[in-house]
């Protein structure tokens, strides 16, 4: 600990008697200054003990003394040294009584004990201290640094908040917490998730404190990594600020922390290496192959039911908070997940019903959220994300289901969505896909010749040759729809090969003839 004003009194040497502030003596010392003048507040920085002989004082004066003492106490200092048999006999009254009512502790240093071996006193006192701490520290370095090896990031966690007296929490990259210790303080590092996610928005190094949880306690959040973009945080919580050797054990733990960043990043890039070659045997229909390259890497990914994802984004930066989304999901889940960037594209391959492929769905509804804010509240500017989503596949069939998820991403694309499953086109209808231009160019161009002669008002064969399709060319009842005898509506589909100059014996020009009234109904 610091040299107190108590442990300064029980110096046996200094001979030092309290005269006032009897209550306040466990104050820290953080220097003992010498001064005579009339005001030293300027030259004081708070936590001194100040030391006088009066000399340019008029210590007897009460209301003098009053003000002397009053600003002292308002700069900061902590105790007030008087040296008597020099100016004073003895401590002048006024002094005194200033001292009691300010609350400030006055000690009585006696002709025998000079300033300097005070201030000797107070600078061994603080060297020690330091000593003190930075041996702590290095200790604290020691035990951290052990149990990284022996016990990775929890055993860390765990020596860190022995070592700090409180708890600690790390954080993944996308702001969930991974591990606290103790377990307790679980609860309480989720609910800083907000203050995670705004340090992650500044370029590392970066650190900020705040008021715990319901003022709790007092947290301490540093991000980790070197690069722009912080790959974790680590939040260390205590009940007051942190001494030294406190500040050497958090320091330390950055730099463990950092390492073990780091080298997880060169060995997801790595990954992401032999990713992509599983990625190409299988959909080169390889599937022994790709399992002989994963070995263990992928757990059983690639013999059970899984998802393939195709995203695709204008810019890195919402390709990578996807990534970090998608491979939170699966390490708070334990499940594997195999991610390939392409450029701007991403593939993953995940187990379908898991975490990954939710957590997908979850970050493409969030930005299909975001396109709906007006550009006044910060919406709108958005950047473009488009993401494919197959049916559940195996590794057999992952060139099929690279083909879905293509389909689906195209057709989103299409449509202004964020995320379509290549289910929902199956499940779904064919007739949202006739929105297209082209599409809706193709049917006008068929069906002009028919608008034309209608417009005329020489009959209704548009009208007609609808009803008569819908009715599969069941004459009868065709001819009912419409109300009118089915010799006239013979005619009028003769009318319609006519001008059409097509046959609807075909049966591909019946389809391209009811898709084209489709796609123009449905404007």
């Amino acid at each position: 600990m610091p040299p107190t004003l108590a442990s300064l009194v029980h110096h046996s040497a200094l001979k030092l008697t309290v005269r006032a502030g009897e209550d306040r003596l466990d104050v820290p010392v953080r220097w003992a200054h010498v001064s005579e003048l009339a005001d030293p507040v300027p030259y004081m920085e708070g936590g001194e003990l100040l030391l006088i002989t009066a000399l340019k004082l008029d210590a007897e004066d009460p209301e003098a003394m009053r003000k002397y003492v009053k600003r002292l106490v308002g700069a900061g200092v902590v105790g007030l040294g008087f040296a008597v048999g020099v100016n004073y006999d003895e401590i002048p009254k006024a002094l005194v009584d200033a001292a009691e009512r300010e609350g400030l502790p006055l000690l009585e240093v006696p002709r025998r004990t000079p300033f300097l071996a005070i201030s000797k006193a107070v600078s061994a006192a603080i060297a020690a201290d330091q000593y003190r701490a930075v041996t702590a520290g290095f200790a604290a370095q020691r035990e951290l640094t052990r149990q990284a090896l022996n016990a990775g990031p929890e055993g860390l966690l765990t020596a860190l908040a022995a070592q700090v007296d409180g708890w600690a929490a790390l954080y993944d990259a996308s702001g969930a917490v991974v591990a606290t210790a103790p377990e307790w303080a679980g609860r309480r590092a989720a609910r800083l998730t907000a203050e995670v996610e705004r340090l992650r928005e500044r370029p590392a190094p970066a650190s900020s404190v705040v008021g715990g949880p319901d003022n709790e306690d007092r947290v301490e959040l540093h991000s980790l990594g070197t690069g722009r973009r912080p790959r974790a945080a680590l939040a260390v919580g205590t009940a007051s600020a942190l001494g030294t050797a406190e500040r050497y054990a958090v320091h330390s733990a950055i730099a463990l922390l950092t390492l073990t960043t780091e080298r997880s990043r060169s060995l997801h890039a790595a990954e992401q290496r032999i990713g992509a070659a599983v990625l190409r045997m299988l959909l080169a229909g390889q599937p022994d192959h790709a399992r002989g390259v994963a070995g263990d890497l992928y757990g059983g990914l690639l013999d059970a039911p899984f998802r393939m994802i195709v995203a695709d984004a204008g810019g890195g930066e919402v390709l990578a908070g996807l990534t970090e989304a998608v491979e939170s999901a699966a390490a708070r889940a334990g499940e594997a997940v195999l991610l390939v960037p392409e450029g701007e594209r991403l593939v993953v391959l995940a187990a379908d019903g898991g975490a990954a492929v939710a957590a997908c769905v979850e970050y493409a509804a969030t930005r299909e959220a975001a396109r709906t804010v007006p550009a006044e509240h910060g919406g709108g500017e958005a950047e473009e994300l488009v993401v494919g989503l197959s049916a559940p596949s195996g590794p057999i069939a992952a060139a099929a289901a690279y083909k879905q998820a293509e389909q689906a991403l195209s057709v989103a694309r299409r449509r202004g969505r964020v995320l379509v499953e290549h289910d929902q086109l199956a499940s779904g209808s064919v007739l949202p896909l006739l929105a297209d231009d082209a599409v809706k160019a193709f049917a006008d161009g068929l069906l002009r010749a028919l608008h034309e002669h209608d417009a005329t008002g020489r009959g209704d064969l548009v009208a007609s040759l609808r009803a008569w399709l819908s009715r599969h060319g069941q004459w009868d009842a065709a001819a009912a729809d419409l109300g009118v005898h089915r010799h006239t509506l013979r005619y009028r589909m003769r009318r319609v090969e006519e001008i059409l100059g097509r046959s609807l014996d075909d049966p591909d020009v019946r389809m391209e003839l009811w898709l084209a009234l489709k796609a123009t109904s449905a404007e």
